[in-house]
């Protein structure tokens, strides 16, 4: 017996190890690519090593370094603020469909869970945003589509709510006069780290690589996202792809240090939700 665990293990590490490389490789050669000569390139291919070592690329994308710094600004102010502000919402509105005495609770829920089903409309959206709210290439109109809730988030939100504090606590501090919102803030927000975690981590990763609607909504070439940036690189007859290379490589790094960050969390988060 104890022999066949360890051949599992063993196969387990085995299988870990290929998939781990299988991953790791596609980011090496984005760095390596990132330190090669573009004629190299072109001439002998990519290499997890640099073939000739040169910072040609970071020199040439870092001549306009006033549009990646504001790009990158623009990026970061508005995947932060609309992360904060989209996962209150959603945190929110799951607290309030654990409440029991909620009038309609369970068709309310009804309806939020069948919102996955659709995913909006981009041409309503956009006319709502420009010939309703009039905020097109302004901040607020990348921000406020982050405020609508996010009903995946909803669902693993409710069953950590149902599941970590028993109902007979919450009955006890509602007798001794707590109000919903200090019940919401002070008992539940400290114990559901790992769960607000884990939605951060992918709100986040959503928020920061978003490319569709910010184009579509942000026509004016000064207010430009990351993504915008990296995709207008290509653009033109000849692509340069160590430029290329080592713009997705800046894109990248934000995101993925969130996620190693809080991986732990990350995994705990989504695993509580599942139990």
């Amino acid at each position: 017996m104890k022999q066949t665990n360890k051949g599992f293990r063993i196969g387990s590490h085995i299988i870990l190890g290929i998939v781990s490389l299988i991953v790791i490789i596609p980011f090496l050669l984005l760095v390596s690519s990132s330190f090669t000569r573009e004629q190299t390139l072109i001439a002998r291919g990519y290499s997890i090593l640099p073939r000739e070592f040169s910072f040609e690329a970071y020199r040439y994308l870092f001549a306009g370094a006033g549009n990646i710094f504001k790009a990158y600004g623009i990026t970061f102010l508005v995947t932060v603020l609309g992360t904060a502000a989209g996962l209150l919402m959603t945190v929110l509105l799951a607290y309030a469909l654990s409440v029991e005495k909620l009038p309609f609770r369970k068709t309310l829920s009804f309806f939020v869970f069948f919102t996955m089903l659709f995913n909006g409309g981009l041409i309503p959206t956009y006319m709502m945003y420009t010939n309703v709210f009039h905020i097109k290439n302004t901040l607020a109109a990348l921000i406020v589509p982050s405020l609508m809730v996010n009903a995946f988030f909803v669902i693993i939100a409710r069953s950590y709510f149902s599941s970590s504090i028993p109902a007979a606590v919450l009955e006890a501090a509602r007798i001794d006069g707590l109000s919903e919102l200090r019940i919401f803030f002070q008992m539940f927000i400290p114990t559901m780290r790992s769960t607000y975690a884990a939605a951060m981590t992918i709100t986040f990763m959503n928020a920061w690589n978003s490319y569709l609607w910010p184009k579509v909504i942000m026509t004016n070439s000064d207010s430009q996202t990351m993504p915008m940036v990296v995709a207008n690189l290509t653009q033109g007859y000849v692509t340069d792809y160590g430029m290329l290379m080592l713009a997705v490589l800046i894109c990248t790094l934000p995101t993925a240090i969130v996620f190693f960050c809080l991986q732990n969390a990350f995994a705990e988060g989504i695993t509580g939700a599942v139990k």
